[in-house]
């Protein structure tokens, strides 16, 4: 436990320090995207909003192609989904700063949350659903619910899904109803306030 606090707060240091870097050179510096509206640009857009910095943006066709230019030296700095993020971390070729979510991630304990670094509100996640056609009948709708359910409580599926950092989130038909909507105003929110469009 004492490993992983100071592991964390040499963590929190680099972050304050890439900040700094960053501050000090605001408008040079770019971060790259894969797309507008991506999660991983909604966040760097609440990140500059919530740090008060700014950076060029650079939108990509793509996460990969994305990591393709921070590896070589197009961007200085992405905020990928850890799915993506992890075979280049394995390999040493990029160096997480903070997660998002409300805890560290296990496949990452030394990397402490973007809350610890003094950033509040940074919780969204990168999530996948699995949805039908609007006028599906309920039956058929609950039956494919509860076989998708039986999957994802399989320990060989959750042992894959964990290791490439992919965590289930059970949810009932009607519960993933209202998170979809509740996330869509969440990010139409940020767009606004940081002035985002499809134009951009």
């Amino acid at each position: 436990m004492a490993q992983t606090q100071a592991y964390g707060g040499f963590w929190v240091r680099l972050i304050a320090l890439m900040l700094d870097y960053a501050k000090g050179k605001s408008g040079k510096l770019t971060y790259g995207s894969g797309g507008i509206g991506t999660l991983n640009h909604l966040v760097m857009e609440q990140f500059r909003g919530a740090a008060g910095f700014d950076m060029v943006t650079a939108h990509y066709r793509g996460i990969a192609p994305a990591f393709q230019g921070l590896l070589g030296s197009q961007v200085e700095v992405m905020t990928p989904g850890l799915a993506a993020a992890l075979p280049y971390i394995r390999r040493k070729q990029v160096k997480p700063l903070a997660v998002t979510g409300l805890t560290r991630h296990p496949l990452l304990p030394e990397v402490p949350t973007f809350e610890e670094s003094g950033f509040k509100g940074f919780d969204g996640v990168q999530w996948y659903g699995i949805v039908g056609p609007a006028k599906l009948p309920a039956d058929i709708t609950g039956k494919l619910h509860a076989e998708i359910a039986k999957a994802l409580a399989a320990p060989e599926l959750q042992q894959r899904l964990a290791n490439e950092a992919i965590d289930p989130m059970p949810m009932s038909p009607a519960q993933f109803g209202a998170f979809i909507q509740a996330e869509l105003a969440r990010y139409k929110a940020l767009a606004q306030e940081r002035k985002l469009s499809l134009d951009d």
